[in-house]
């Protein structure tokens, strides 16, 4: 019986401090919103009306060029989220046009994107010679980095839901139309940051500014890759740190690795690869070209199906031969409708 207290009294002490963490990290990126907003060229009211229709209303977050805001749309009478590009006035000719070029390039591919698992993209316009912003579907809830962060990992049957939404989105970007002339995509950036969630707890994919765009002119589904270095290397595959003669080719296979890392990371609430070491470390470790079939390791806490730890597996396997891609991923037994948790 005094066991049995005790143990009460553990998991009540545990659920405290995992509601101290919880609140810790609200405050700490509460305290970073406000100050950068405090600093924000438009924390004047009278600076806040972009384009004569964009009402900003709050900070959001800020990258390295650029910040996003909420906002109110007044033609259409709805919330929006505004990223704001800033060129800095220091910065070369050649590199505003590079910086200009790449942005210009990633509206260009998410403007013909329209599926619910991916954010919309509304508009674009100039602010002044040195800035520009893009107008996005606003998306008020969290994403699934900073859920991880909050709650560390995820119970496999809430997991497995969202596992199958970010699926239906891949699988949409994978898929080309000839009907409204949209080719296929490796986002090729997949990561918890990038995958937002609405108010129903919904699924969004966002960010396609190192998207790859296979052209319909191109051979098979692959294409060269010409921008090594680039992307976040805890979640891209071996293919991508391939050094040679000729660039390595790549395909959505890329993104079928990145999802086995985030599932992985959903359920066991860490990185399968390279966890604890910076993208600098992971790359001057050479880890990801050492890579094998076997090297994927599963905690024994918290416990997970057979069928989860299958998945995983197949999305993480080293060699684009045996990795599957998007498609066939769809018909993992694990995805079925019917699947069985049995641990």
């Amino acid at each position: 019986m005094q066991h049995n207290a005790l143990k009460k009294e553990e998991q009540v002490l545990a659920d405290d401090v995992k509601n101290f963490r919880t609140e810790k990290l609200d405050y700490i990126t509460e305290l970073k919103r406000q100050r950068h907003e405090d600093r924000s060229r438009f924390s004047s009211e009278r600076e806040r009306m972009l384009n004569g229709r964009y009402l900003l209303c709050a900070l959001l977050g800020k990258g390295g060029f650029s910040e996003v805001w909420r906002a109110y749309d007044l033609k259409c009478l709805r919330t929006v989220a505004v990223k704001v590009h800033q060129l800095r006035p220091e910065w070369s000719e050649e590199r505003k046009i590079n910086y200009t070029r790449h942005a210009t390039r990633e509206y260009r591919i998410h403007s013909n994107l329209s599926h619910p698992r991916v954010v919309c993209l509304f508009d674009v316009f100039e602010i002044d010679v040195n800035s520009f912003a893009t107008v996005l579907e606003y998306c008020d809830g969290e994403d699934l980095d900073r859920h991880l962060k909050k709650y560390i990992s995820i119970p496999e049957r809430d997991a497995r839901t969202w596992l199958l939404q970010i699926l239906a989105g891949l699988k949409y970007l994978n898929t080309p139309s000839a009907d409204d002339n949209r080719s296929a995509i490796i986002h090729y950036d997949l990561k918890p940051g990038n995958i937002l969630f609405d108010s129903d707890g919904c699924v969004k994919i966002t960010d396609f500014g190192l998207s790859k765009v296979i052209d319909n002119s191109e051979e098979g589904t692959s294409l060269e890759l010409t921008s090594q270095g680039a992307g976040t290397y805890w979640y891209l595959p071996p293919e991508c740190f391939h050094r040679g003669p000729e660039p390595p080719r790549i395909s959505s296979k890329v993104d079928v690795f990145s999802l086995g890392v985030i599932y992985y990371q959903m359920l066991f609430g860490k990185r399968p690869i390279g966890d604890g070491m910076t993208q600098d470390q992971l790359l001057g470790s050479g880890l990801m070209l050492r890579l094998s079939g076997r090297d994927v390791e599963f905690p024994e806490k918290p416990i997970v199906s057979a069928g989860a730890k299958d998945f995983i597996r197949a999305c993480l396997q080293p060699s684009q031969i045996d990795r599957p891609d998007i498609r066939m991923l769809c018909t993992h037994p694990y995805l079925r409708k019917d699947v069985s948790f049995k641990k």
